[in-house]
């Protein structure tokens, strides 16, 4: 089975002052690694002013494995700030409240006072925590699509399914009639197993 898992509802973002400092917290859901990588990319470019954008993410990769393996991949950097003092800990919180499939960057604004690393664990844990309680968290189940082309005979049969199903479709009425279907992967073979069974196998599932 695909398991669920724990990520932010939407993209969130806090900001607060430590020692004339500006701390500046920005989370969003992220799908794959070049989803966060790209965010990471976006923040540093709106914030090319700032002292450091620090980064992490916590996202899941296939493993190439059989059936609905993935392993989760982890990243974090410290952007210039002393070694352990502000990547880690970011990640720490992302791990902390078991969060997948997300990405963070803090922005610092130095205010002319150095904070110590403890100073610094501290307040780039605080910017995750405030974004991520600015994004609010969810449960999510990983989702797949296919899609279902049929005559238009079979095309009520089917609309049916799906409407009567838990899941997401777009229809396309052209020569035929396609489907698009995004559904809970673990309920995705039930359901195309639905769909054969209706339409006598009629239908055109890839």
């Amino acid at each position: 089975m695909a398991d669920s898992y724990r990520t932010v509802a939407t993209p969130g973002r806090a900001s607060f002052e430590v020692r004339g400092s500006e701390f500046i917290g920005h989370v969003r859901p992220t799908a794959t690694t070049d989803d966060a990588e790209s965010f990471i990319d976006a923040v540093r470019d709106e914030y090319d002013d700032a002292t450091h954008n620090v980064p992490a993410y916590r996202v899941r990769v296939e493993s190439g494995g059989p059936g609905d393996d993935y392993m989760l991949r982890e990243y974090q950097s410290d952007d210039g700030e002393p070694s352990g003092s502000s990547g880690k800990p970011a990640l720490n919180v992302l791990q902390g409240e078991e969060l997948e499939n997300v990405a963070v960057v803090v922005t610092r604004y130095y205010g002319g006072t150095n904070l110590g690393v403890g100073g610094l664990v501290r307040a780039y844990s605080k910017a995750v925590k405030d974004a991520v309680a600015d994004a609010g968290t969810v449960e999510e189940r990983p989702q797949e699509s296919f899609s279902v082309t049929v005559e238009y005979d079979d095309s009520g049969t089917v609309r049916g399914i799906l409407e009567s199903a838990d899941c997401a479709f777009d229809a396309d009425y052209g020569e035929n009639v396609a489907f698009s279907v995004t559904v809970a992967t673990d309920d995705a073979k039930a359901l195309r197993d639905r769909i054969r069974n209706a339409t006598s196998g009629r239908a055109d599932i890839a």
